[in-house]
């Protein structure tokens, strides 16, 4: 089982409750292995086996719920990457990513780099909430 002392417990209790989720045992041990390491680029499959491994008795489907509810709550951003490839981003705010092709890995491009020019106007009554850029890597042949 994955050992959360009191404190921790305590602090990721609250970050589940603060996002308006009840803080169920499986919530608040998966929130606890998205986290506790920094920011993470994650897809279901990969936390299931986390939890998995830590000792955390949750199916697949239980993770995609609660990845898609803290989603929902804005603990997450989903990155949607390779057709059916979903992962889910623990750093919320607005920056943009690499992903290297044939890896499935993707990490934040640094801040600052990237400017966007000239998008198109939105259609009446709707306004661009925040653009998307995955600049696809391979080693050079």
């Amino acid at each position: 089982m994955v050992s959360v002392n009191s404190k921790d417990k305590i602090a990721v209790d609250k970050r589940v409750r603060d996002a308006g989720l009840r803080p169920t045992r499986q919530r608040v041990a998966l929130a606890d292995l998205l986290f506790a390491k920094g920011d993470r680029h994650l897809s279901a499959e990969e936390l299931h086996e986390e939890a998995l491994a830590a000792g955390v008795p949750v199916s697949l489907a239980t993770v995609y719920n609660a990845l898609h509810q803290f989603t929902d709550a804005g603990l997450l951003r989903i990155l949607a990457v390779e057709g059916s490839k979903t992962y889910f981003d623990t750093n919320t705010s607005d920056h943009h990513h690499f992903f290297i092709e044939g890896e499935n890995k993707v990490f934040d491009i640094a801040a600052g780099p990237v400017k966007v020019m000239n998008l198109p106007e939105p259609p009446e009554g709707m306004e661009i909430a925040n653009v998307d850029i995955i600049v696809r890597l391979r080693p050079k042949r």
